[in-house]
């Protein structure tokens, strides 16, 4: 279960005005698909879980979706956060925007650092593909079981999965220590979700969720 909004990295949060809503209409529209295939949202409980980032132009800095929003509905302006800095090896990031960016920030720092032709990344949480995506038959490249989500060892261990695996090519990464955790990415939001979608429809669906409205 991913504990959206406790992060495990050391973030430098510069607090600034909401990002335009125009510059943000490609992850918005793939934010709201997601969230509406129950991939992106809320347990019953309100921990919150997935988040989508995309990369600024020509740059490792990125646009991602701001810690504990996974239970709101529509995101706006004010629900994300721009990644300007970041140090894997030190565990730290520095964001700015009107919110602290997604606890899984580091993860996706870590794709945008091991491939320059990543330009966008989806975490997203569905047991039943998670399941069948580390099978025998149908086995992804995997991150360790005793790395934990959003911490540095497992930023760390994305990048081992791009020097050991044909992770560059398969375009999407089963979270071993991250129960339901699945990772797609790719040149653009429109191939990170073109990949993760092109599974059996039957997994997804719309879970339990406690909702803002």
């Amino acid at each position: 279960m991913d504990h959206e909004g406790y992060i495990k990295f050391n973030c430098n949060w510069i607090k600034s005005c909401n990002i335009p809503i125009l510059k943000l209409k490609k992850i918005n529209y793939w934010r709201q698909k997601l969230y509406a295939l129950g991939l992106i949202g809320a347990y019953s409980n309100g921990i919150g879980f997935g988040n989508i980032s995309i990369r600024i132009t020509n740059s490792e800095k990125f646009v991602i979706t701001g810690s504990a929003t996974g239970n709101i509905k529509k995101l706006n302006g004010s629900h994300y956060a721009k990644v300007i800095a970041y140090d894997l090896e030190k565990n730290r990031l520095t964001c700015k925007g009107p919110i602290k960016a997604s606890s899984e920030s580091l993860t996706h720092a870590s794709l945008y650092k091991s491939d320059k032709k990543i330009r966008g990344v989806m975490h997203v949480h569905n047991l039943g593909l998670w399941k069948h995506l580390i099978n025998k038959v149908n086995k992804v490249p995997s991150t360790s079981k005793n790395v934990a989500y959003g911490s540095q060892e497992i930023a760390e261990d994305i990048v081992r999965l791009f020097k050991e695996t044909d992770v560059k090519n398969k375009k999407i990464i089963a979270m071993r220590g991250h129960k339901g955790g699945i990772i797609s990415f790719g040149k653009n939001l429109d191939e990170a979700g073109k990949i993760l979608l092109s599974y059996p429809s039957h997994f997804f669906f719309s879970p339990i969720r406690n909702c803002s409205k």
